[in-house]
């Protein structure tokens, strides 16, 4: 298994707005799937996109994928974590066991 094929959650804010977080490999129309490799942290609701980070990930760490992906549902969640590419970078910035 790889994060080719993407971890998704919806998480219910506590303002009642439902976001959309998605970890996988970055999509992008002008370069071939199988040639991209970065791993990123993205946030978007139904009208528009909220946030996108790059992680510190590879493709193949879904493990770590899978415990980011918690830490920032508990986050935005709890209200800890704005949903901001400013407040989701240090949580992609860290590895995770």
């Amino acid at each position: 298994m790889s994060l080719r094929t993407p971890l998704t959650r919806d998480v219910l804010l506590p303002d009642g707005r439902v976001v959309h977080v998605r970890i996988g490999i970055a999509e992008d129309s002008y370069i071939a799937a199988r040639e991209l490799d970065t791993v990123t942290l993205e946030l978007s609701n139904d009208d528009e996109h909220l946030a996108a980070v790059a992680t510190v990930l590879d493709v193949d760490q879904v493990d770590a994928a899978h415990a980011l992906l918690r830490d920032v549902v508990e986050g935005l969640e709890s209200g800890k974590v704005p949903p901001t590419a400013g407040a989701l970078e240090p949580l992609a910035d860290r590895l995770r066991g």
